[in-house]
């Protein structure tokens, strides 16, 4: 290894101080993850997976929407390229992350860009771009490490409940709603994010749309609830600068 690539990999104050801020911000959303993917994994037994193949799915497939769209599938003996193709429309949302993502890492190359992409989840995406979206400088290296310190946890975190799920799952007594306590956490940590007016129109047009939408096949509902909450959030953004410049 070169010197000047060992340097890159120096933790000076700048880079240490971007790692306490990402495991700082990632901490309370780690508490929704450790939850649904532990409903995610007990999920997986009752599908009727064996232990041996939900684990390799749990450890390869790291997207919980897509896991438990597919069960269904699997269950019904479903065409591979049917799986494939729900689990494609859940994850689209991921293609709008990537291209808001694209300023800030463009200049890694395509293996690094490919690793920040698999582990990048929406908890994560949203803290960065909470954090750095309106940063006029990309492509640093404290974002990078902001965003490792986010990323790498999330996937410890996910992958250890998914397993205790998978293996200690048959202890959980049925009465307790474990998918209920699921969604209370994912909203404990959404709802203190929604700090501006495009967040609210964003989250506002998202919901309406993904209730509307539940009975659409593959959860398109959900691609589509994506869609429209980012094209709200966006215009809703364009709307205020132009009024901002005509009261200038």
């Amino acid at each position: 290894m070169s010197e000047s690539r060992f340097a890159s990999w120096h933790l000076d104050a700048s880079k240490k101080q971007s790692i306490r801020a990402g495991l700082v911000d990632v901490l309370p959303a780690l508490v929704a993850t450790a939850t649904w993917g532990f409903v995610t994994g007990i999920a997986l037994i009752k599908s009727g997976l064996t232990d041996s193949m939900a684990t390799l799915m749990t450890l390869m497939v790291y997207a919980g929407s897509a896991q438990l769209t597919s069960l269904p599938l699997l269950e019904s003996s479903a065409p591979l390229w049917l799986i494939f193709a729900a689990g494609t429309v859940v994850n689209i949302r991921f293609i709008i992350f990537a291209a808001a993502l694209q300023p800030f890492f463009r200049h890694l190359s395509w293996c690094k860009r490919l690793f920040l992409g698999y582990l990048t989840t929406d908890f994560s995406f949203v803290l960065f771009m909470s954090r750095y979206g309106d940063s006029r400088t990309r492509g640093t290296s404290d974002q990078l490490w902001y965003l490792l310190a986010v990323i790498i946890p999330g996937w410890i975190t996910w992958n250890l409940s998914s397993l205790l799920g998978i293996y200690l799952g048959s202890l959980v007594p049925a009465s307790w709603s474990l998918e209920f306590a699921a969604i209370l956490a994912l909203m404990a940590i959404v709802i203190p994010l929604v700090k501006t007016r495009p967040m609210v129109m964003c989250l506002l047009v998202a919901g309406v749309i993904a209730w509307v939408g539940q009975p659409l096949p593959l959860r398109l509902g959900l691609a589509a609830a994506v869609v429209g909450g980012v094209t709200a959030g966006v215009l809703t953004e364009r709307r205020m600068s132009v009024q901002a410049s005509m009261t200038r």
